[in-house]
Formats: structure tokens, sequence, C-alpha cells
């Protein structure tokens, strides 16, 4: 009988192990890299941040006068510049209100949802955060409503400058940091289209001043931003630059996870320079959802050295004869 007695003894003990071993085994879920789950998203899903994001005046007023239902204009300038001239037909929504203002209108019915502001960078930044969340049809006005008209070009009129052209020089790029580890965002989400819904809504929240920053800002402290140079080799080198920029030249598509992405800095602020400061503003706001603290310079060279742009024929560079169209507004 002691023997039996053992026996189940023994039995018993075995169940018990094998059970508290298969309760183990269910602990716990893994904790999820947000940041990866919605790179993976956006890359491979989406492929963002690529693809044309802008739309022009000419090509905005013509599908006014031609089909006029076929796009829907959110102007996203404050109520009382608003009222000073808009296009017409066109919705006035404050930035941070336009995510939820989206969510509510019937996208999918719209050729286009075109978004206008001041100078086409802050628009520029919010199509990111909308083509980002799933809506493909977002564009931004190229250069805002001043291209419109005359009577409201004055942020584009007033912030062409040569302040720092004395100051940019020609030396050869600097080479890329190493790679590091990717920013780390926490919502508590698993699913890629949760988080990022969660990450566009706090960032339209936050406005769009913590994605700019100006060039006297800069240059107060230009070992305090990791700069970053968005134009082709050539131009680099030719017009110069500011002191310590690297060079990431669209055609090698940096932004990608397995070019440059990963020498982004997760320890001081990214600061993007482009022509316009449309294109930085824009990649800026694809960069602030994977956490990056990314911010794009104002005007891109346009503010800095105009005339240097002006002079060599530089692409973008902003010419009020060409590029303001003086169609009709409304009040």
């Amino acid at each position: 009988m002691k023997l039996h007695k053992l026996y189940y003894l023994l039995v018993l003990v075995l169940f018990i192990g094998f059970i508290g071993c298969d309760d183990d085994s269910t602990g716990p879920d893994p904790v999820v890299n947000e940041t990866e789950v919605i790179l993976d998203y956006l890359e491979n899903d989406l492929q963002f941040p690529y693809g044309g994001f802008v739309t022009t005046a000419e090509d905005v007023r013509t599908t006014l006068l031609s089909s006029p239902n076929a796009q829907y204009i959110v102007d996203i300038r404050a109520a009382d510049d608003y009222n000073t001239g808009h296009i017409a037909g066109s919705v006035q929504i404050n930035f941070t209100d336009l995510y939820d203002h989206i969510k509510g209108v019937s996208t999918g019915g719209y050729e286009k949802i075109v978004l206008v502001c001041y100078s086409g960078q802050s628009a520029a930044y919010a199509a990111a955060l909308l083509r980002a969340a799933g809506y493909a049809n977002v564009f931004s006005l190229k250069y805002g409503m001043s291209a419109w008209h005359e009577d409201l070009a004055g942020p584009w009129l007033n912030n062409r400058t040569n302040a720092r052209a004395t100051q940019f020089v020609k030396t050869p790029a600097p080479s890329k940091p190493v790679k590091g580890e990717l920013p780390e965002i926490t919502t508590g989400l698993t699913e890629a289209v949760d988080i990022i819904d969660a990450r566009v809504a706090e960032l339209f929240a936050a406005g769009y001043g913590p994605a700019a920053i100006n060039h006297n800002t800069l240059y107060q402290n230009l070992n305090g931003y990791r700069i970053i140079n968005y134009w082709p080799e050539d131009l680099y080198t030719n017009l110069g630059h500011i002191e310590g920029a690297l060079n990431y030249p669209p055609v090698t598509n940096p932004w990608k996870s397995e070019n440059d992405l990963l020498t982004l800095s997760t320890d001081i602020p990214n600061v993007i320079y482009c022509y316009t400061g449309q294109t930085s503003f824009y990649l800026s706001g694809y960069l602030k959802l994977l956490g990056y603290d990314s911010r794009s310079l104002l005007y891109g060279g346009n503010g800095m050295i105009y005339d240097v742009m002006r002079n060599n024929n530089t692409p973008n560079t902003f010419i009020p004869e060409n590029d303001i169209k003086n169609y009709d507004y409304v009040k």
C-alpha cells in the first residue's frame, strides 16, 4: 500500500508540474515594437512616403472650371485670413481640427482632397499625416494661396531672402552616421492602422509648429541639430550648403529603412531642408509618425540663398511673375 501511495503521489506531482509549465507558456504577450509595426505597414503596404503629393494652382483652377465637384478644397489658414480671400467653394478648417473633419467627409467621392495654406508648407505636413492614415487622394496646393493671387502672396514674397548666402559652404559631404535604432513610440495598440490613427490624431492636436524651424533659430546652434540637405548631390556642391549638413539625395530614396532612415538621430532634432520647405514638411510628417524629432526648415533654400537659386535656375525657385497666377478669389 505504501508503494501504491508513493506512486500516486509521484503521478500527482508530475501532473501539477505539467499544468504549471503549461500555464507558463501562456504568459504575457511579447511586447510589440510599435515603430517597427507601422514602418513595415507604411513601407510595404502604402509605399510611403513616396509619390506626388502636390497639386498646382493651374490644376485646381482647371478642375474648378471643368469638374467643380471633383475636388474638395480645405483651407487650413486662420479664419480671418480665409475671410480676406479664398478659393470659391473651399471650406475653412483649423489645422488642429483637420483630421476629425476629414474623417467625416466621404473622401472617396472626390478625385482630390486639396489642402490649402499660406505657403504650401503646413498643408504638405498635413498631407503626409492624412496619406499615412489612408487618404491617398490628399494633395497640398503648391505655394499655397501665395500662388493663387498677388493679394495673398505675402508669405512667399516676404520670405525669399539671401540671409545665409555668405555662410553657405562648398565642402565635401560628411559621411553619414552609422545606422542606429528606431525611435520608440507607445500608444498601447498593436495593429498598424490603429497605431497610425492614434499617432496622426496626436500630431494634429499638437499643430504644425513642432515640425517647423526657421534659419535664425538653426544658426544659433548648428551643432545642436542633425542637418539634412535634401538636394541632388551636384546642387549640394555647386550651390553650397549649410555647414555640417549631410547630403541625402532624393534619387537614393534615403527615407527607406533599407537605405538611410536609421542614420537619423534619436538624440537631437533632425532638420531637413529642401528648396521650398514643402517637401521637407511632408517628410517631417512621415518621420514624426515614426517617433523622430524631425523639423522642416521654413522656405528651404529660397529663404536663405534666393538670388543664388534664381541665378542658377534651380528647380522650385519661387518666381513671382511665373508662380503667382492672379486667379479670382472670394471674400
